[in-house]
């Protein structure tokens, strides 16, 4: 058999290395895409591997025309590989994937139709995360002129998206090579800024990304923070080097100050890290919070990530550890009034707030502001007041794909209170009514057993929570069925275990 001589529509290229059987269900997912094997191809770039991944790529190039393998020595990190498979690269588009990751079976089709249609030289298509976070707000809906002024793109800045061959040629647009971190966000961060047309492609889940359980992921290893932060710096600088400073340039870097500081300094992430690397994150993030950001940078976040800032920036490292152990109790607490179904529509009416153990989320009056209350002294009213935020809380409701993890959102009308407490505080209770069309659901494709969950925003937090309402659908766009929500069925596993464990092993787990 021959490769087909036509231009490929994309190249999917793929760092491999050590991949083990790891890759397979990435091979089974390219394997069975709707777009034919003559339309793309897959340039796998075997990074020096040591086990049978050599062998196992060859064997598949062998068996199908559209596969094609490069050995090259090992560079040990995925860079190197992703630039020389834009260079052998053949499709008039590149799609960049993990060897363990894996596709939608029409991601590829659909990736492609939305570049052409809208002749865009960037499209970022929707992701499912497996033990690991990914973008939410960016894919509430399809977007097909998406910049960084009109769409949180700043939030998704892995490579794992579909770009114009020729744009990253006539830009010169590579990796930087070597053993470092955050490449992807130097990439990425360039090329939104010089696309000239993005979209967002959000009503069809394009790619599967994971955290191994083995942690087997290059990059999955603990970060060094002195070389992070070098690294981090140099993304900042191609945002200063395409903004003037103002609103624009402090939202853009309120991204890494939010994600790759704040959110690694705070909770359970926080207390599970080893004391050492804590100290030396603060330092770093303290240096880089008072050379680089502008004042705006932190007054746009809301009031607990505000609080954590200032704590930071003052290197209050034994307050920053309090602050995390009350937080990391927190938790969303829906409580469901109604369910409602048709023939095609769910409709489900609830109340939600956070709770931290017992307690909830409770705020106090301060005159006409309303300040978060928080475990920590010598905090300035400024920074925990809340106020403006209260209207911009939000309660949403996900519907969730129990078998692929897919999930969309669910139109969700409501409304946020404070509702007075016995020691007169106030607690933040936001009420909706969620009405799921199951017939575009999925854009249609609404069969299996889905889970609805309530997602709690409120002052810096967001907490989801397995409502007890789930359905199944014998096909798609099929009545919604109810079945046993996710918690039920957990429950009664942990009850089926425990029937099976001796009284005494049970009585030595209570204790």
């Amino acid at each position: 058999m021959t490769a087909s001589t036509k231009t490929p529509k994309v190249t999917v290229v793929v760092p491999a290395y050590n991949s083990g059987p790891h890759i397979e269900k990435l091979v089974t997912s390219l394997l069975g895409q709707s777009l034919s094997a003559d339309e793309f191809e897959v340039m796998f770039v075997d990074d020096g591997s040591t086990d049978s991944t050599g062998p196992r790529l060859d064997e598949l190039a062998a068996a199908h025309p559209h596969f094609r393998v490069l050995h090259i020595d090992n560079s040990g990190w995925p860079s190197r590989p992703r630039n020389l498979g834009v260079e052998h690269a053949r499709g008039e588009y590149v799609f960049f994937a993990d060897d363990d990751d894996w596709f939608g079976e029409q991601a590829l089709e659909r990736l492609h139709a939305c570049a052409t249609e809208h002749d865009a030289d960037l499209v970022v298509g929707k992701m499912a995360g497996h033990r690991r976070s990914v973008p939410r707000e960016l894919f509430r809906r399809n977007r097909f002129d998406a910049t960084l002024e009109n769409t949180p793109l700043i939030d998704s800045l892995t490579a794992h998206k579909l770009f114009r061959r020729s744009f990253l040629v006539e830009h010169g647009l590579r990796f930087p090579e070597g053993k470092r971190r955050l490449e992807d966000h130097v990439f990425v961060t360039r090329a939104y800024f010089l696309s000239r047309r993005t979209c967002v492609l959000a009503d069809y889940v394009c790619y599967h990304h994971q955290r191994r359980v083995d942690a087997g992921n290059v990059t999955a290893t603990a970060l060094e923070p002195a070389g992070y932060f070098v690294n981090l710096r140099e993304a900042l600088d191609i945002v200063d080097a395409h903004t003037a400073p103002g609103p624009l340039r402090d939202r853009l870097h309120r991204r890494w100050l939010r994600n790759e500081m704040v959110s690694r300094l705070r909770g359970r992430r926080l207390l599970d890290a080893p004391a050492d690397w804590v100290d030396q994150l603060v330092g770093e993030a303290q240096r880089t919070i008072r050379d680089r950001f502008a004042p705006g940078v932190a007054a746009g976040l809301p009031p607990l990530q505000r609080i954590i800032t200032r704590l930071i920036e003052q290197g209050r490292t034994p307050d920053l550890r309090r602050l995390a152990e009350w937080e990391a109790a927190v938790r969303a607490v829906p409580t469901v009034q109604r369910v409602e179904r048709d023939a095609t529509t769910l409709t489900v009416t609830l109340t939600a707030e956070l709770s931290f153990g017992d307690r909830p989320l409770t705020l106090t009056a301060d005159g006409e502001q309303r300040l978060l209350v928080v475990p920590v002294d010598d905090v300035p009213a400024d920074l925990r007041d809340a106020t403006a935020r209260i209207k911009q809380s939000k309660l949403d409701v996900i519907a969730r794909q129990r078998d692929t993890r897919e999930e969309f959102f669910v139109p969700v009308t409501g409304t946020v209170e404070l509702v007075p407490t016995a020691d007169g505080e106030l607690r933040l209770v936001q009420r909706g009514t969620a009405r799921l069309d199951v017939g575009a659901l999925n854009g249609g494709r609404s069969r299996g057993t889905w889970d609805l969950k309530a997602r709690v925003t409120c002052c810096g937090w967001t907490e989801d929570a397995v409502l007890p309402v789930a359905f199944r659908c014998a096909t798609d766009g099929a009545r919604p069925v109810a079945v046993p929500h996710l918690g039920s069925l957990r429950f009664r596993l942990r009850r089926a275990v425990a029937r099976r464990v001796p009284e005494s092993i049970r009585r030595a787990i209570r204790r």
